[in-house]
């Protein structure tokens, strides 16, 4: 059952896959959903499925924009958040080891920084919050272990798991909830070109739902799902053992 009623709720990455089923699910559940991304048009055409439950914020969380414009322009919508959930995300691939800074810039601003900017914006909003505060990030199961060719999209959500950590270890003694989400593969616009297999692939609607069931059990660390997890989560304490049986098999480069 959705429990998260009557809350104020701001969503990145809303105008398509995970962060689109969020903001439709939240809505229909009677929450205030303010929907951010970079495409507009996404947003409208989102916001008039539930008129007056949704209100369009167009943000690009990649970019340093002019804090104080964007700030002005979320408290116009309003003078508080009760959530936060951070589900804006790109995904690019090292293919033949080329180091491109560029694409690691990308990768970090969009998956690492935008969430830090997302709250940097959202903090004192959240601070006068009518129920209690709560911030929640998306992240990538793909963080257990080390992945051939992840190294970019892998260390952004990597940084973005010890990040939380670390907030979560200054925030023992405030009014703030945290929650650190690990899916794993999710049919979206960002794994559809995808040419290796994706096991136990979820629809976004369904994992907007385990999204949601993470969020009300108050647990700090949300995986999904465990048919995934766990075998990850075994092959990270045998690291050595991985890069030896099972990293030949999916890598595709055979020479520097």
């Amino acid at each position: 059952m959705n429990k998260i009623i009557g809350r104020c709720i701001w969503v990145t990455g809303a105008s398509s896959g995970l962060g689109r089923a969020l903001v439709q699910q939240l809505a229909e559940a009677g929450n205030y959903v303010i929907a951010s991304a970079r495409s507009h048009t996404a947003l409208v055409d989102l916001a008039l499925q539930y008129p007056g439950k949704i209100k369009v914020f167009p943000l690009d969380v990649s970019h340093q924009l002019d804090m104080e414009k964007a700030a002005a322009q979320l408290r116009e919508f309003t003078d508080y958040l009760d959530m936060v959930i951070c589900a804006a995300g790109i995904c690019e691939y090292e293919d033949n080891l080329s180091f491109d800074p560029t694409m690691y810039e990308r990768t970090m601003d969009v998956n690492f920084l935008g969430v830090v900017r997302a709250l940097n914006l959202a903090l004192p909003l959240l601070r006068r919050a009518q129920q209690r505060a709560h911030f929640v990030a998306i992240s990538s199961l793909s963080t257990c272990v080390g992945f051939p060719r992840a190294e970019a999209y892998g260390a952004s959500k990597a940084a973005l798991n010890y990040f939380m950590q670390s907030l979560r270890a200054d925030a023992v003694k405030l009014p703030l909830d945290l929650t650190l989400v690990r899916p794993g593969f999710i049919a979206t616009e960002l794994v559809k070109n995808n040419d290796f297999s994706m096991p136990f692939l979820m629809t976004p609607e369904q994992a907007s739902l385990r999204v949601i069931k993470g969020i009300n059990s108050g647990k700090f660390l949300v995986d999904f799902p465990r048919r995934l997890s766990w075998p990850l989560g075994i092959a990270s304490f045998f690291f050595n053992t991985w890069c030896k049986y099972f990293a030949p098999k999916l890598t595709r480069l055979h020479k520097l």
